[in-house]
């Protein structure tokens, strides 16, 4: 049985780094035998969550006709989620944010549709520095977010990276990308 591996990329830009840093985990997933799916977050139409609380009424996730009807199945079905973001204004990127702020829809009376599920996260951001860039405020809400929901954070990749390309000059951040990948993608490791 292969495991399956959602890529979510919330960067604006399709060759930017944190895109290119999911790139190479898509590719070490692949190589450990994973289904890898990648979904660029970027041009989805994606209703912001007003707090209806019409969650799973009439057999929907969401009473939103938007592209989050085809995401939905898709976090359901995953072994393992992976969350691709540049940092901006000291935190995870508006797509990002849109995106998870709709898995509230997820929640149910007999727990998180996600939990157990494995959780790959990459950020990059312009400031040398991982406190200084806002990079830790994602960090630190990611662990909040799973620890409620009840998922393994799997492992983190992030570092300095502002003008496009940049992290294709560094090799470590995209070795660290891809070995995340083959863990993500093992078999031993669901």
């Amino acid at each position: 049985m292969n495991k399956n591996v959602l890529v979510l990329k919330a960067s604006p830009r399709r060759k930017g780094n944190s895109a290119t840093l999911a790139d190479q985990l898509d590719l070490g997933a692949r190589e450990a035998g994973a289904v890898v799916e990648s979904i660029f977050l970027e041009g989805k139409k994606i209703h912001t969550c007003t707090a209806c609380d019409q969650c799973g009424k009439d057999g929907r996730d969401c009473v939103f006709n938007d592209d989050m009807r085809e995401i939905y199945p898709k976090l359901r079905q995953a072994d393992a989620i992976v969350i691709a973001s540049p940092i901006y204004w000291f935190t995870i990127s508006a797509q990002a944010k849109l995106c998870i702020d709709r898995w509230y829809a997820l929640q149910t009376p007999q727990g998180n549709a996600l939990r157990g599920k494995q959780i790959g996260i990459i950020l990059t951001y312009g400031d040398s520095d991982l406190y200084t860039s806002g990079g830790i405020n994602a960090i630190h809400t990611f662990q909040s977010m799973f620890r409620y929901i009840g998922c393994e954070i799997a492992g983190m990749v992030y570092g300095t990276a502002s003008d496009v390309g940049d992290v294709q000059k560094q090799p470590a951040l995209m070795q660290q990308a891809y070995q995340l990948g083959k863990k993500l993608g093992s078999i031993s490791a669901l």
